[in-house]
């Protein structure tokens, strides 16, 4: 449908302009202004938590940018140089090209060391606002129907970040980087019977080889990157198809979203956000320097570079195996590594039981209800609970992978500090798990009580028999909402008779198994499926 003319001030249509007839030859071809009616008005609701995932995106933006930048500059090749430059330490030093284009970008490339570093600095930001943003979803129950598979698209955004990062920090071939590769590389040999052929595949022979920068240049800049902006544009397109979550409060339902249009309101915030956050990522660059590559040198087989971390989204992993026991099996004339082989399954199977969760939770509570209202945090103790055991988890074994450097700084035995590591694997998230979960009970007893008696005012009242009382302010009908507004389940006798009628078998009055029948279903359950 083309546009409609527009009318001059004697009332005469006038004649469009340049731009009117190119938005109608566009939407001849597109049908932009149907796309556009439909769209441009979407409401999304306002809070500062949603912009955790804007950051997300901006940052991805700002490596992208940079990314194309050091690409024009940057040799993925192995073959031996004799370095020439302006850093005078390295001068007469042979090393690999990749290292010697980096220094060349970091010293003679026009802002090249700026842009290396906010490269670098956006991809940390990247990992640690998908960390934050996912962990934002999870606890406040987001990733319920009908998102699930948009929590998978976050899941897999954030896995691929974290392997390119990886593979991003070790293009440049330094000291540093180096025994970053080597330790993945007796990590893949610890496979059984696979182990070799993946180190073969992978490094296109012994370590180091000359394949290893090439082929994870062209994943770094070509497949991985790809993938994500695949992934990214799904997920972007089934937030706008779903609709956008929403806090609970006056006038908001599961129905409908409560916000401001898209246009011109929240893209107006969101553009300016985007330079906000990439100023932050470019002031921060310009101030605090991030791997100096050429404090480390370039790599070399027979040396290891001192306080070697890796980037802190793979302190997970890096704590995992410096903690393990050295555990050896031998059979069959082979020898099993248990010291690298378990940390080394641990880490899928923990991001596997991130990934599925939202089918887990749905799976256990029987909810198959949309959900398009967010639960406080509060209000789902036990999901609440693992999420701060798996929180406290990673920090231990964060804490871990730094054994060496809280040694050193703190003069403090490493061997103790990886039996402490050891011990709190096992202990810590436990009782961070039941110190969240009765923390949440107590707070919902504190909002239990607002509602029932009010807030506290501060003033004193004495009676007439002499005893001191407190006045109560009853709370305003929004406060009133905002802390009532969530499902609330009945008592824990009819929970347990609809376990027991929804279990596949139960035992009958003559000890015999029997299926629960249909009357029997519908005693405990609204009809609905819900107690």
């Amino acid at each position: 449908m083309p546009h409609p003319p527009t009318i001059d001030r004697r009332g005469t249509p006038a004649a469009p302009d340049r731009a009117q007839r190119a938005a109608d030859w566009a939407d001849g071809r597109l049908g932009l202004y149907a796309l556009a009616k439909s769209n441009i008005r979407k409401v999304f609701p306002d809070h500062w938590s949603f912009m955790l995932g804007e950051i997300c995106l901006y940052s991805f933006v700002v490596i992208i940018l940079t990314g194309v930048y050091l690409t024009l500059f940057f040799k993925p090749s192995m073959a031996e140089t004799v370095y020439h430059g302006p850093y005078a330490p390295l001068n007469g030093i042979r090393m690999s090209e990749a290292y010697a284009s980096t220094m060349d970008i970091s010293f003679e490339v026009r802002g090249g060391l700026l842009i290396r570093q906010i490269h670098h600095w956006a991809a940390l930001v990247f990992v640690a606002a998908m960390f934050v943003h996912m962990m934002r979803v999870f606890f406040t129950g987001a990733f319920r129907k009908p998102r699930e598979v948009n929590w998978l698209f976050g899941f897999l955004l954030l896995f691929l970040g974290m392997f390119d990062g990886f593979m991003g920090y070790s293009l440049p071939d330094d000291l540093l980087s180096g025994t970053g590769i080597r330790f993945m590389e007796g990590a893949i040999l610890a496979v059984p019977l696979v182990g070799t052929y993946l180190q073969m595949f992978l490094f296109g022979g012994q370590f180091p080889g000359t394949d290893i920068v090439p082929r994870f240049f062209t994943v770094h800049v070509l497949l991985i990157p790809g993938i994500m902006l695949g992934l990214l544009v799904a997920h972007l397109i089934l937030v706008f198809h779903h609709k956008h979550t929403q806090w609970a409060g006056p006038g908001r339902t599961e129905e409908n979203v409560v916000g401001m249009p898209l246009m011109p309101v929240y893209l107006a915030k969101a553009g300016g956000f985007f330079f906000l956050v990439f100023g932050v990522i470019a002031a921060v660059s310009a101030i605090a320097t991030i791997n100096p590559i050429w404090a480390y040198g370039p790599y070399r087989p027979d040396q290891v570079s001192t306080d070697a971390q890796p980037d802190w989204y793979m302190g997970f992993a890096e704590g995992l195996i410096r903690v393990m026991p050295g555990w050896e099996v031998r059979a069959w004339g082979h020898t099993l590594n248990l010291g690298i082989l378990i940390p080394f399954l641990a880490f899928p199977a923990v991001l596997g039981a991130i990934a599925g969760y939202p089918f887990l939770e749905a799976w256990l509570t029987r909810d198959r209800r949309e959900r398009h209202l967010l639960d406080r945090p509060r209000n789902a103790p036990v999901r609440t609970a693992l999420g701060a055991a798996w929180i406290s988890l990673y920090l231990v074994l964060l804490a871990g992978g730094g054994n060496d450097l809280i040694a050193t700084h703190l003069h403090l035995s490493l061997d103790s500090i990886t039996h402490v590591v050891r011990v709190g694997f096992f202990v810590v998230p436990a009782l961070t798990f039941f110190a969240a979960k009765r923390w949440c009970l107590g707070l919902q007893r504190r909002d239990r009580d607002k509602v029932l008696h009010g807030r506290e005012s501060g003033i004193i009242t004495r009676l007439p028999h002499g005893e001191y009382t407190e006045s109560h302010t009853p709370l305003p009908p929004a406060d009133l909402h905002r802390l009532t507004a969530h499902h609330q389940h009945r008592p824990a006798d009819a929970g347990t008779r609809l376990h027991a009628a929804l279990s596949r078998t139960w035992f009958g009055p003559g000890g015999q198994i029997a299926k629960p029948t249909a009357e029997e279903y519908r005693e405990v359950t609204d009809g609905s499926g819900h107690h």
